[in-house]
């Protein structure tokens, strides 16, 4: 694959993405919620750091951008509809917009509803989608300035990508995510077999993510949900659920 992608664990159950373009060597580095992981990351590679990709505001996404950019460089690019909430923008991005990294290309998607200026960058040839807290790993996030039609809008355009599509996700939380999951939808035979693999998953210490877009059509009771009614009563049970 042209471009890789690389999870990063940072705090308590974040994921920092490093990705490389093979052919040029070109680096970028999405939501750096803390810096020294990031750090690490891009200094143990040998490379120069060239973009930081910011999918929203929240601290746990860009409390590392400025110390990250001091020390290995790097543009800062997020959405210009959030500029007045995130470090200083060296690309101020639009629905629609293309981010290049090297020879690799994103797409900018606007993907409001956990907050209001969320975006998520999709790099088509490498079916690589980086969706911060919109699109979890049988879930999605929480409704925190946005609305359930906009969540609903927002998780339609990116069940629309390529079912390759790898899903590169802000926390870990398909565990969690699953025991929900099959409250929703417990005769889905495609959902038990990913709870199951979940948690084999983290028993070996691995992370479950990325997913795909095929996956979560499959497994993934917001993506499936029919309707935005569906959609807010299935997250509003969600938000209580223990």
């Amino acid at each position: 694959m042209p471009l890789s992608v690389t999870a990063i664990p940072c705090l308590s159950d974040n994921y920092i993405w490093l990705l490389q373009d093979q052919a040029s060597g070109a680096v970028a580095v999405c939501d750096p919620g803390e810096a020294g992981p990031a750090i690490a990351a891009v200094e143990k590679l040998g490379a120069k750091l060239d973009l930081i990709l910011l999918t929203h505001h929240h601290g746990d996404h860009v409390a590392g951008t400025a110390a990250l950019q001091t020390r290995c460089g790097g543009r800062v690019v997020g959405a210009a509809a959030d500029a007045h909430r995130l470090s200083r923008l060296d690309q101020a991005v639009r629905p629609g917009d293309t981010v290049a990294l090297g020879e690799s290309r994103a797409t900018v998607i606007d993907t409001p509803g956990h907050t209001v200026g969320h975006i998520a960058f999709h790099f088509a040839a490498d079916d690589v989608l980086l969706c911060g807290d919109t699109l979890f790993s049988l879930g999605c996030g929480r409704l925190l300035e946005g609305t359930a039609g906009q969540m609903f809008d927002s998780l339609g355009r990116l069940a629309a990508l390529p079912g390759p599509t790898l899903v590169c996700c802000g926390h870990e939380y398909t565990e969690s995510n699953a025991r929900f999951a099959l409250t929703v939808e417990p005769e889905n035979a495609a959902l038990r077999t990913r709870a199951q693999q979940a948690a084999a998953q983290r028993a070996a210490g691995e992370p479950t993510v990325p997913t795909t877009i095929a996956g979560e059509r499959a497994t993934n009771p917001f993506l499936r949900a029919p309707d935005v009614a569906r959609l807010a009563a299935i997250r509003s049970a969600k938000d209580s659920f223990r």
